[in-house]
């Protein structure tokens, strides 16, 4: 990528989050152009404010660009940004994709259509067993398999796409040359040489738990379709479910026994319409274009279509002054999972922001 630097250099600016990053450059045509431009024509952008205007103007953080560059170099690993042609076909439709991403492996795999495969991290035997048969059967069929790379369901999926000869993506929500859990050091290394470990945070972050929703959105995201096989009522993976029916994405979710606890997530699920029931590849395939098949982009959403019906939902219901998740949630009638992902693109999006003690308030 010409003038990484810049890029980097405008990632870092406070106030600039995926959203404002891809007006800024859009307005002004390069990251350099947007850190040289005077405050007066920074105002002008909509929705931009004087003091996020004035941190672009003041940024001068020079060795945190410095560290990331030599990460970058020292690792091999590839940065590509929203207007490379290489970055991802379908993460590009969504309304918040991230304006970097940071890859380890093969950049070609990011253009395979991919399926997630998401689940719990306390996976009982039937979730391990059906997860790595979908997973087998997808790649069989030309599909990519995108997951988290987390413990449980996430990393048989992995493994299970490996095993076949097959092509897996992994979103991490830490930088890709940190090894999160430490234990699937190894199989992070086949996915590199087998596919890609790809991320949207600088080199070097580390796993911290508020970086996992973010992350969750690029896994669905990235994917036609998102299959949960196993969740619990609070599981992140119900995160990644609600991400991907806010991009208009298709949810599956593998049916389980009334009585285990890990399946109540996805029994819920179906339960309310918001996915297909599968007990079968086949189910999936139904639902979805050939792997062989042209990509279908959507133009990029105009400024009335950035905010869906939910985040305007959300939105209404906040205010300047702090309100806890939980009477939020009561408000609105969406369970926590559901309204963490609602309320993470608001803050994707500029417009939400998050307080100690899980309080949010309106920017």
């Amino acid at each position: 990528m010409e003038d990484l630097r810049s890029y980097l250099e405008l990632l870092f600016v406070s106030g600039v989050g995926p959203v404002r990053y891809r007006a800024l450059v859009e307005r002004f045509g390069s990251p350099r152009a947007v850190l040289e431009a005077s405050l007066d024509a920074l105002l002008e952008v909509p929705g931009m404010d004087r003091p996020t205007a004035e941190a672009i103007q003041d940024y001068r953080d020079r060795e945190a660009v410095a560290v990331q560059l030599k990460a970058v170099e020292r690792t091999g690993a590839k940065v590509l940004s929203l207007w490379d042609p290489e970055y991802p076909p379908l993460l590009k439709e969504i309304p918040d994709p991230p304006p970097l991403l940071f890859v380890l492996g093969n950049v070609e795999a990011l253009s395979i259509q991919g399926i997630a495969i998401v689940g719990t991290r306390a996976m009982t035997p039937y979730g391990s067993s059906v997860t790595e048969e979908l997973a087998r059967e997808l790649v069989a069929r030309g599909f990519a398999v995108v997951s988290g790379m987390a413990r449980g369901i996430d990393g048989v999926a992995h493994r299970a796409a490996l095993k076949e000869g097959g092509t897996t993506v992994a979103v991490v929500g830490c930088g890709v040359n940190v090894v999160y859990p430490p234990e699937h050091r190894k199989l992070r290394d086949r996915i590199i040489r087998q596919g890609a470990v790809v991320s949207e945070f600088p080199m070097g972050t580390k796993p911290e738990a508020s970086n996992f929703p973010r992350r969750n959105r690029i896994i669905s995201g990235m994917s036609l379709g998102t299959v949960v096989v196993e969740a619990g009522e609070q599981s992140g993976a119900l995160i990644t479910a609600a991400f991907a029916l806010e991009q208009n994405r298709e949810v599956f979710a593998v049916p389980g026994s009334v009585r285990a606890p890990k399946s109540k997530g996805t029994n819920r699920l179906i339960q309310r319409g918001a996915a297909k029931l599968i007990v079968e590849v086949e189910d999936i395939l139904q639902e979805l274009p050939s792997p062989k098949g042209a990509l279908s982009l959507r133009p990029p959403p105009t400024a009335e279509e950035v905010l869906s019906c939910s985040e305007r939902e959300v939105l209404e219901k906040l205010s300047y002054e702090s309100k806890h998740i939980d009477v939020l949630s009561a408000e609105v009638g969406r369970t926590t999972p559901e309204l963490l992902a609602v309320l993470l693109s608001l803050e994707l999006k500029g417009l939400v922001r998050q307080l100690p003690g899980a309080q949010f308030v309106r920017t």
